[in-house]
């Protein structure tokens, strides 16, 4: 099934199910008020929503309506906990060379991830609002999945199963002021602004084969002003599966009905499937040419992510974005 949340009903807008082909949406509020309370019950709700699904799909459903995106907040429009990773290591190793750097042998064995932003997600057509220019402003395409009530130490078979949710985010990052920020040693703050999931999040039996070792075998597409920039495999030099993120994130807490766990940008040994990011696409271009030429996003700039199945159709929708200042 497809899950998403209207712009209406408060904070945390109104859990509805989508059509497998994005083009209707009914209503979940006799089952669940929001995502999060659906959730919260889990193992409750979502046989409930499977059904309402179901009728959708066939066309029984009662309340059915036509789907307006731009009418969609995001499907959590804020999180208990979202944790980000980064497993596409091709990406860390060319940042790394690029400043003749190497990488921790650690990095192959233990993810590297940071805590992200949760208290507000953007909608998957909202702007990306930023200040300054100057800061750098960048996107990152990224898969991310939702989990269930996750308890502490599980393993990462056990992790798998808490896997309830897949989908899509627009990790915005602002490149120039994350050195200053990792120099103190401390992390992330404000580098990372909020992010954009995609219009709906599926259950992983949506994917069929495509869903494969707790993995997404499909490319990650994005688009610059209307050109094509990238389609990374994401199923592709993953060196960690979601099930080992989840893992390492739960090994000394457990982790909250709703936390969403992503995988850092995605990237791929080859370099002619082009990049998720900006920063990616510059560090290319540094190690071939000794210098970047491609610039980071500017006022006015829109920004596509999509990823799609074999027939061309949007499994998640796509996001859609464009860079504005940050007007009081």
């Amino acid at each position: 099934m497809k899950l998403a949340s209207l712009k209406e009903g408060g904070r945390d807008g109104t859990l509805v199910v989508v059509s497998r082909d994005l083009s209707r949406a009914v209503k979940a509020s006799a089952i669940a008020a929001t995502l999060q309370a659906a959730l919260d019950d889990w193992s409750n709700t979502a046989p409930r929503l499977n059904a309402l699904s179901d009728e959708l799909n066939t066309g029984s459903a009662a309340g059915a309506f036509a789907l307006d995106m731009a009418a969609l907040a995001s499907p959590l429009p804020r999180a208990y906990e979202f944790v980000d990773g980064s497993a596409y290591l091709p990406h860390v190793e060319r940042v790394r060379r690029a400043r003749g750097a190497e990488v921790p042998k650690s990095f192959y064995t233990d993810p590297l991830m940071y805590q992200a932003t949760s208290a507000g997600f953007l909608g998957p057509r909202d702007p990306v609002v930023v200040p300054s220019e100057d800061y750098g402003i960048d996107l990152e395409a990224e898969v991310v999945v939702v989990t269930d009530d996750v308890p502490m130490a599980a393993t990462p078979a056990q992790a798998s199963e808490h896997i309830q949710l897949v989908g899509l985010v627009n990790d915005v990052s602002l490149r120039g002021l994350i050195p200053g920020e990792l120099a103190k040693g401390f992390g992330f703050l404000q580098s990372k602004p909020r992010s954009a999931l995609s219009p709906v999040l599926v259950t992983p039996d949506e994917l069929g084969d495509a869903w494969q070792g707790d993995k997404l075998h499909l490319p990650m597409r994005t688009w610059l002003n209307g050109a094509w920039f990238g389609e990374a495999e994401c199923g592709v030099d993953m060196q960690f599966s979601f099930a080992e993120l989840v893992a390492h994130v739960a090994k000394t807490r457990p982790l909250t009905a709703g936390t969403i766990v992503g995988s850092g940008t995605i990237a791929n040994e080859d370099t002619g499937k082009g990049a998720s990011c900006l920063a990616e696409q510059r560090t290319v271009e540094t190690l071939r040419d000794g210098h970047p030429s491609t610039p980071f996003l500017k006022f006015g700039d829109r920004l596509k992510i999509d990823v799609t199945d074999a027939a061309g159709a949007s499994i998640f929708g796509s996001i859609e974005q464009r860079i504005e200042p940050y007007s009081r």
